[in-house]
């Protein structure tokens, strides 16, 4: 991964690049073994290893088709199979004919799950909206309906933020609100609007945006909570699932919204860069464990160390919003993050023997699995791969058909 000396050329360093593409293209082949011939796609060992579970997850099936569509726009993997087998998936599988909307999970054809999460459901906007770009043209027909489910069953315009979860026939089961649904649902806002144009999207990412990032990150030092009530107050006792939904603030995704800012402010010709490089260093400061490198999961309310296991997707987002201040010019600073993020991937992280990124390490930094079994997902290390490659930070998939 390394490139010239100073960090702030690699973007434009052909061996820079080059090293990107081919991560990428050891990563579309690693995963290209998940394709499971019922329907969806295995979770897979370390070495690639199919794994025998059957149960399919919502964000696991929509992530699959998002991202081999952005390799076939990269013309980085033709793509198109695993295009149209994630597609049939979400229509034959998750999608809930009885009461609408999509499952979080299932077993073959067997309800496994049944709620109905808004973070699932931004998902299935996202892949169809890169599946339509891809060139699907049947992803429309899956967008719109997205966006109808989307509106009627989760979108409070009162407050211009998604509700979280209800029962499989929409029935209400908490008062539970939360950021992470939002933050994913800001980035199928920004690319359902690239995919289509309709402004309606852009402007639900913007309140969106708003809430997050202008009118709760500055109450909290620039750290954004995770978890809120009915009411939109921010729950400081909540502590759920340590995977979805963890305790306290998580740096990574501060790492991730300021990007998906940047993002919106390019769309917008709106300057957030400020407000974002807040957002940025306070998380980079907050999570980057001097001993051991890399990023540290979550941290609490005062800004301590809280969960100090390392996963692979935090560097991924990181790597993603530096490229983003990159390209808007930069510092030396950033140049400097951008590198380092980067060559701690290429020591720990990225797996050149069989592909694909080692999602959690251990003490010693050497691959573990207290959290994660296998390796998860393409999606957060493939956007790492290429991101950067993209010369404009506001039109992602045109970007990647300019490769």
């Amino acid at each position: 991964m390394i490139g010239q000396d100073t960090a702030h050329r690699w973007l434009d360093d052909d061996t820079h690049r080059a090293a990107l593409r081919a991560d990428a293209e050891r990563q579309f082949a690693f995963f290209r073994k998940a394709k499971r011939p019922a329907g969806g796609f295995y979770q897979l060992e370390l070495d690639g290893t199919p794994m025998g579970t059957k149960v399919q997850e919502l964000h696991a099936t929509t992530r699959m088709v998002h991202s081999f569509a952005l390799g076939k726009l990269a013309r980085l993997d033709a793509g198109d199979d695993m295009i149209q087998h994630g597609l049939s998936t979400i229509a034959h599988q998750h999608h809930d004919a009885d009461h609408g909307g999509w499952l979080w999970a299932v077993d073959d054809n067997t309800v496994h799950d049944a709620r109905k999460l808004a973070y699932g459901h931004v998902f299935v906007l996202l892949a169809a909206s890169s599946a339509y770009a891809a060139g699907h043209s049947q992803a429309l027909g899956l967008l719109d309906q997205a966006d109808q489910v989307l509106t009627q069953r989760f979108w409070e315009d009162d407050n211009g933020l998604f509700a979280d979860e209800y029962t499989r026939d929409w029935q209400p089961f908490s008062d539970y609100r939360g950021m992470n649904a939002n933050m994913h649902g800001v980035e199928a806002l920004l690319s359902a609007f690239e995919a289509t144009g309709r402004k309606h999207f852009l402007d639900r990412a913007g309140r969106i945006l708003d809430f997050f990032l202008n009118k709760t990150a500055p109450q909290y030092d620039w750290r954004i909570p995770e978890h809120y009530n009915s009411d939109w107050q921010v729950d400081r006792a909540y502590a759920g699932d340590p995977m979805f939904r963890p305790a306290g603030h998580t740096p990574g995704h501060s790492l991730e919204w300021a990007r998906l800012w940047m993002q919106w402010g390019a769309l917008t010709d709106t300057d957030v860069t400020e407000g974002a490089r807040k957002i940025i260093y306070r998380a980079l400061h907050h999570a980057w464990d001097e001993a051991r490198g890399g990023l540290i999961y979550t941290i609490d309310f005062d800004g301590a160390p809280a969960i100090t296991d390392r996963y692979w997707w935090p560097v991924t987002e990181g790597i993603g919003v530096l490229a983003s201040l990159l390209k808007s010019g930069g510092t030396e600073e950033d140049a400097a993050w951008y590198r380092k993020l980067w060559q701690f991937a290429d020591a720990h992280l990225i797996d050149k023997t069989h592909g694909g990124w080692f999602p959690e390490l251990d003490d010693d930094n050497l691959p573990t699995g207290r959290q994660f079994i296998g390796k998860p997902d393409i999606y957060h290390a493939l956007q790492a791969d290429l991101l950067p490659l993209i010369p404009d930070r506001a039109q992602i998939y045109e970007g990647l058909r300019g490769l």
